[in-house]
């Protein structure tokens, strides 16, 4: 993990990357997500790999541990490995169970009034490594809007009880016995319905990396869990989370994502009561939140608002809003560029 956060990009390389997003309604797993598989297969396969076959759990480890930590996802994991056409490595990447590390940058805080929540994010990160897809499910009792990652794991995504989840990189090099995070989201939203019993998964779920992970629901409630494999998940109700767990432990990485300059910015805001939805959603759009440095793998990918007591979902880029709901949710495409001087549609 160098100074160019695993990007895989030479500094002073010009980047011009499209990064195509997708909105999949599919609610029981099928055709559709079978070829979002087939699809990034050949990607994941290395990926996976890229530290060695060895390094990564046994098919039965991982069913082992789904089985003791996340018990209620078992049947739609197994459903997936089969969609998937029953491969043992795919298996194996599927679980997320102890993956390889990978560093992200985000910005996420809940703005709570009285009429209304809002759970807003950027989602910092290298494009060229992001799925793009935002899948509209139904594989348990509950519909699910998520932006994907690893697949079926959840980047950041709401259910139709209004709980809403985000996660951020902790800023710590530490890698352990655990899961990956968008897997423990996918576990919340797929099972819980408030931010008490997110909070609960949250501390009793192992993960494999630090991660800062932001919960809101459709009663106002909200808290940030900063989760880490080497010690307890500190859940405490917090309204913003950037890039690093209560102190500064990784300073490379804090120096070059500004964790502490976009965390003062988000608490001025939310701190604020002259503050609006509009207001902090609009702060998102332009720096220090919205970034650009897409050479380091930095630069902002896409922006999420969830509005929890609606079951409003947006996506947005400069000039481009996206707005879903469990109602109407079309299937379309839209295409979006990402240059070293910036993001343009």
């Amino acid at each position: 993990m160098d100074s160019n956060f695993a990007a895989g990009r030479a500094p002073g390389v010009e980047l011009d990357k499209a990064l195509t997003f997708r909105t999949v309604h599919e609610e029981v797993a099928g055709p559709k997500w079978q070829s979002l598989f087939h699809y990034h297969w050949p990607a994941y396969e290395p990926w996976y790999l890229a530290e060695g076959e060895r390094e990564r759990p046994s098919y039965l480890e991982c069913h082992n541990a789904l089985r003791k930590h996340m018990p209620e996802l078992l049947a739609t994991y197994r459903t997936l490995c089969e969609v998937a056409g029953g491969g043992d490595l795919s298996s194996r990447l599927l679980s997320l169970y102890r993956p390889p590390p990978y560093i992200t940058g985000c910005s996420q805080a809940v703005l709570a009034r009285p009429t209304s929540t809002v759970l807003a994010r950027n989602y910092d990160y290298p494009p060229e490594l992001c799925e793009g897809s935002i899948l509209y499910t139904r594989w348990n009792q509950r519909r699910v809007i998520a932006m994907s990652d690893c697949l079926w794991g959840v980047l950041d995504g709401m259910n139709d009880s209004g709980l809403a989840v985000s996660l951020a990189f902790g800023g710590r090099k530490v890698v352990g016995d655990g899961f990956g995070a968008p897997i423990i989201l996918r576990y919340i939203l797929e099972f819980c319905d408030t931010v008490p019993e997110a909070a609960a998964v949250l501390a009793r779920v192992p993960t494999h990396m630090a991660y800062n992970i932001t919960v809101a629901d459709a009663s106002g409630r909200y808290v940030t869990a900063m989760i880490a494999p080497d010690r307890r998940a500190s859940i405490r109700r917090v309204a913003v989370a950037t890039n690093h767990q209560k102190k500064i432990e990784w300073y490379a990485h804090a120096l070059a994502s500004e964790t502490l300059i976009r965390e003062r910015q988000l608490s001025i805001l939310v701190d604020d009561d002259a503050t609006t939805e509009e207001r902090l959603i609009s702060a998102f759009s332009a720096p220090p939140l919205f970034r650009h440095d897409y050479r380091r793998g930095l630069g902002t990918v896409y922006t999420a608002v969830y509005r929890t007591k609606e079951r409003l979902t947006q996506f947005r880029w400069p000039g481009r809003v996206l707005d879903l709901n469990f109602d109407e949710f079309p299937e379309e495409q839209i295409t979006v560029r990402y240059g070293s001087r910036g993001l343009y549609g």
